[in-house]
């Protein structure tokens, strides 16, 4: 039970781990990318859309629209563009709509009529091919939504902060186990260590007491096998003396 639960606990934080980077790293990306007319990623630019006008058949506000680099002059009727808007009402906006057919606008230069599939209403303003950023070859539906929540504090936190947090609180418990382990096997070492001395000593003790019975023993020996004196002997040697 104890092994299946430091598995999952290990499980978990590598998770949170992966998240933490897979998160960090979609920032990056993300932030240099995404809306980015000047930066593309192997050939391609992702934009994010904002607007449901081409939700009738092909894309979803929220989506991450992705345009690849497009020659304008091979480009065709029916097929859908990310351009710069120059309508006034939004100047400088990436909009990504499909040519409803070829033109050229006032001064003669060749470009495109585009509309929103939603409304079928035609753009106001003549995209010429100077504007044109790129040609729509597909999207990931509702990551762009994903990367505006991230954008804000809540997103930030919930999607960035706390998995690092967790992180740092995981690792600083492992750190405290860790150092209760390590005192745990110094004591237990300790332990061991005065057993063995108590040992010792009462090895020493027992060696010492069966000296002592043995100096005992061979002192008794020594004064049985010395004779007694002869009474008889000692009379006669007074007698002459006297």
């Amino acid at each position: 039970m104890k092994k299946a639960l430091q598995i999952t606990k290990t499980v978990l934080v590598w998770l949170v781990v992966a998240v933490a980077i897979g998160m960090m790293i979609f920032t990056l990306i993300s932030v240099s990318t995404f809306d980015k007319t000047e930066r593309n990623l192997f050939g391609f630019k992702f934009f994010i859309v904002t607007s449901d006008s081409m939700s009738a058949t092909d894309f979803d506000a929220g989506d991450i629209a992705i345009s690849k680099n497009v020659d304008p002059k091979t480009l065709k009727e029916g097929d859908i563009i990310t351009f710069l808007s120059q309508d006034p009402d939004n100047f400088g906006e990436v909009i990504t709509h499909k040519i409803r057919r070829l033109t050229t606008d006032a001064n003669g230069h060749p470009g495109f009529v585009t509309y929103g599939t939603t409304t079928d209403t035609d753009d106001r303003t003549v995209v010429t091919h100077e504007y044109v950023v790129g040609q729509y070859v597909g999207r990931i539906p509702k990551v762009g939504s994903f990367f505006m929540f991230l954008k804000t504090t809540p997103g930030y936190i919930l999607c960035i902060l706390l998995p690092f947090l967790l992180l740092i609180l995981s690792q600083g418990l492992n750190c405290i186990r860790l150092f209760r382990q390590y005192k745990k096997e110094q004591m237990d070492e300790m332990k061991v260590e005065r057993e063995k001395i108590e040992q010792e000593r009462a090895e020493s003790q027992r060696m010492m007491a069966e000296l002592l019975e043995l100096k005992a023993q061979l002192a008794k020996k020594d004064g049985e096998a010395t004779p007694p004196a002869d009474p008889a002997f000692e009379d006669s040697t007074t007698d002459e003396t006297e």
